[in-house]
């Protein structure tokens, strides 16, 4: 009799992921955020806002959810770092992962298209004859009349040149891994991590300080949602880099074998990338550069 030991045994280059309860969780946690958010911004605690039993404006809906998604994430990416270290990925699953993270990237690139859009929008066209409120709120210049902007050359140069500088460190750190230089790695993400860390507590510092608010002006709105969606994704990817540094420690990466930081270090430049456009644009040239006059 044949041996046909073989036919149930893997014969192709693909990875066939076992069945995870993580897809579903991360739905639900998504699904309580939403509506706690909702909740939680639409109503206030004086005005109890019952759904299924449930007083939605308290932020603790929304809390809770987020901490679903947080634990999810911790859980299904760990998941994800052992099958790797199981050999799992294979060549063909690698390159699936980065063309999965550059389209990811791309996503995010789109995503700020649209704050981008809406800025130029605004500080192109402040006297726009056909969105009379617009002219009138603005008093057809920009920045609107009223508005103090912030001095680029101030924290915010401060902010851009730490970003800069984060960008040769993992730069560096990514070099001396493929040199298999564990140290260097490990110096050149401590390194990243912490201009991270400096990078947050500048925009803090200078959001505390604004002489603007986000409600009741175009400005405040537009420079808060650019700035402060970049300011989430400095903090998400610190955090990635972060992981990546306790991996670096614990020996987790090879110079054959480094997705994980590869990635992050994709999604890093991707944020510095993102900053130089915004500083230029948002500070400099919207803010700083003078009065722009609109149409009519």
């Amino acid at each position: 009799m044949a041996d046909t030991s073989h036919a149930h045994g893997k014969q192709h280059d693909y990875h066939i992921i076992d069945p995870s309860p993580w897809p579903f969780v991360a739905s639900l946690g998504a699904f309580i955020m939403m509506f706690g958010g909702v909740g939680w911004m639409r109503f206030h605690l004086d005005q109890p806002f019952n759904f299924l039993g449930m007083n939605l404006a308290t932020p603790w809906i929304f809390f809770l959810g987020l901490a679903i998604v947080l634990y999810t994430m911790y859980a299904w990416w760990s998941d994800t770092i052992r099958e790797g270290q199981e050999g799992a990925h294979t060549p063909v699953v690698s390159m699936h992962l980065r063309y999965g993270m550059i389209m990811f990237i791309a996503s995010e690139v789109m995503f700020f298209v649209a704050w981008f859009w809406a800025f130029f929008d605004a500080s192109l066209f402040p006297g726009e004859l056909v969105q009379a409120s617009r002219a009138q709120v603005l008093g057809g210049v920009w920045p609107p009349k009223g508005i103090e902007v912030l001095d680029p050359l101030h924290l915010p140069l401060f902010g851009t040149v730490t970003l800069l500088l984060s960008g040769t460190t993992v730069t560096w750190a990514h070099h001396a891994m493929l040199e298999d230089d564990r140290q260097s790695l490990i110096t050149g993400l401590a390194l990243t991590v912490a201009l991270g860390l400096i990078f947050s507590y500048v925009q803090y510092h200078e959001y505390a300080h604004a002489p603007f608010e986000f409600a009741g002006s175009i400005y405040g709105a537009t420079f808060f949602m650019a700035t402060g969606f970049h300011g989430v994704h400095v903090i998400i990817g610190t955090i990635f880099l972060a992981v990546c540094l306790l991996r670096a420690i614990r020996g987790g990466f090879t110079p054959h074998k480094h997705f994980g930081f590869e990635a992050a270090a994709w999604y890093w430049h991707f944020v510095d990338v993102v900053w130089l456009f915004l500083f230029f644009a948002i500070y400099v040239w919207g803010g700083w550069g003078g009065t722009i006059h609109g149409a009519g």
